[in-house]
């Protein structure tokens, strides 16, 4: 259903060097990389993550509300990406934690603020 996503980034090499740390823990991979954007996936075809500058090149913000799930494949897997996140330079939005008797989650925002959650469904 989803094709990708698309988040905006003030600094395109502090951005890649932040994404392509942190998504190598779920296998996530640069699939394409044009100019002022990178595709990240785990299979040709497959749904995307995209980080790019704003095609206005306009100052990037970030939406109130928008957010990207990244699932970690365990509850450990999403502590992980959690750790990792934070040992980049993220900061907290919620330490890992059981949310609801069906779903493990913890929150944080990029360096350029935007809002990414790492889950697993338990």
């Amino acid at each position: 259903m989803i094709g990708y996503a698309t988040i905006g980034t003030r600094n395109l090499d502090k951005a890649v060097a932040f994404y392509d740390s942190l998504l190598a823990l779920v296998d996530g991979k640069q699939m394409m990389s044009l100019d002022r954007i990178k595709f990240y996936g785990t299979e040709a075809g497959g749904a995307m993550l995209a980080i790019c500058t704003p095609a206005d090149g306009g100052a990037q913000s970030c939406g109130n509300g928008q957010m990207v799930a990244i699932p970690g494949g365990s509850t450990d897997g999403a502590k992980e990406l959690y750790d990792k996140a934070m040992e980049l330079g993220a900061s907290d939005e919620g330490a890992p934690g059981q949310r609801a008797d069906f779903f493990y989650g913890a929150y944080v925002k990029d360096p350029d603020g935007n809002k990414l959650c790492f889950y697993h469904m338990t």
